[in-house]
């Protein structure tokens, strides 16, 4: 388990205004909503990324809440939910200078929507 604490802090990226005991907690919340809901990921700019989900209104409702959440704390960070013709896409954006964050968050998606 102390590994796991070390490799999420690890992750969680310096300009988080996240309180340090949370960020293992928010960390968690979002590995659950990936492995469940993420059916694809691509990578269409350096510093967008693209998660298809699963398709629900409880899904669609949980990804704007925990978004809505980490923006507060990690405000570089821009979401872009998006309901069309029976699919339920997030994009996730961040700056030039935050590309190094998403890359991790790529990763972590990707871990996460296999196991």
């Amino acid at each position: 388990m102390t590994q796991n604490i070390a490799l999420d802090q690890e992750w969680v990226p310096s300009a988080c205004t996240l309180p340090t005991p949370e960020q293992p907690l928010r960390v968690a919340e979002l590995d659950a909503l990936f492995a469940e809901a993420v059916q694809a990921l691509s990578r269409p700019e350096r510093t967008r990324l693209r998660l298809e989900l699963v398709f629900t209104p409880d899904i669609a409702a949980r990804a704007a809440e925990l978004m809505a959440r980490e923006n507060g704390c990690c405000s570089f960070f821009t979401f872009t939910l998006t309901i069309s013709d029976g699919s339920l896409a997030l994009v996730v954006g961040v700056p030039p200078e935050q590309t190094e964050v998403l890359d991790a968050l790529q990763a972590r998606v990707g871990a996460a929507a296999s196991a």
